[in-house]
């Protein structure tokens, strides 16, 4: 709705909420914003947010919150609220066999590390980034955007 009224109405004052709106557009979450933001001062920052993984089948992996297509390097950020209930841990957990079994690595992080942490993330991305980069990239594919 704003951003139809941004692009219909007079574009005077407009610059700083199409920024924001530019910023935000594609997000899941405020945990996914956060994340952005500390991914901004990596080394490497990922390649991809949110794109379906397949192994070379086909067949569905996951779709990792940021995606390092070079070195097949996956960022999940799990919340509590949406990881931890019966289901949802159920969830997760099949989701990290899934990543197992077509040999991607991930690094794992609360939501609430981001805010408290984001050094110690970045040391842990850079981290997991040469380790991964040190062994053969996993036979995984980015799935053709929708």
């Amino acid at each position: 709705m704003l951003s139809y009224e941004l692009d219909h109405g007079t574009k005077r004052g407009t610059a700083v909420p199409r920024r924001v709106l530019a910023q935000i557009e594609r997000l899941r979450s405020v945990a996914e914003f956060h994340a952005r933001a500390v991914a901004a001062d990596l080394v490497t920052p990922p390649t991809h947010w949110n794109r379906d993984l397949r192994d070379p089948g086909g067949k569905y992996v996951a779709c990792p919150d940021a995606w390092w297509d070079d070195v097949g390097l996956a960022w999940e950020v799990d919340s509590l609220d949406f990881h931890f209930s019966a289901d949802g841990y159920a969830r997760t957990l099949a989701r990290n066999t899934r990543y197992a079994e077509a040999g991607v690595s991930v690094v794992q992080t609360l939501p609430s590390r981001l805010i408290k942490e984001p050094a110690a993330v970045l040391r842990e991305l850079d981290s997991a980034y040469r380790a991964a980069a040190a062994r053969p990239r996993p036979a995984v594919q980015i799935a053709a955007a929708a």
